[in-house]
């Protein structure tokens, strides 16, 4: 909505596990074809510097194995591409912030099972 870049994502369909949810977004997005990995955070989205927002909300961060696919435009998406952690465009705020990123980068270089999550005081 505001021509910059964000990971693919929404809200939960009723009925929906969080890893249904994944993969729908990322094919509708995308039309990417993926297996969830791991849960890398679970984040609330207001302890994190996102705009002000009315709903209360937790973003879950998955990594994912790419299955197959080619990168297509859809009605959500301007564009579908791959960025180096040092190529990062500017990002959506609302959807993500460059110390999430960031974050997520050294999860996945560290591949510790546990996930990141804010604690008392973050």
């Amino acid at each position: 909505r505001d021509g910059r870049w964000t990971l693919p994502g929404g809200w939960a369909d009723l009925n929906e596990s969080p890893a249904e949810s994944v993969r729908r977004e990322v094919c509708e997005e995308s039309e990417f074809s993926t297996r969830v990995v791991r849960l890398l955070a679970v984040y609330d989205k207001k302890k994190h510097t996102h705009p002000p927002h009315p709903y209360q909300a937790y973003k879950l961060f998955f990594l994912c194995e790419l299955l197959g696919g080619e990168p297509r435009h859809s009605l959500e998406t301007d564009g579908v591409e791959f960025f180096a952690e040092e190529e990062i465009p500017e990002l959506s705020s609302p959807r993500v912030t460059s110390g999430q990123i960031a974050r997520l980068f050294e999860l996945h270089r560290h591949p510790d099972p546990a996930a990141d999550f804010d604690r008392p005081g973050d």
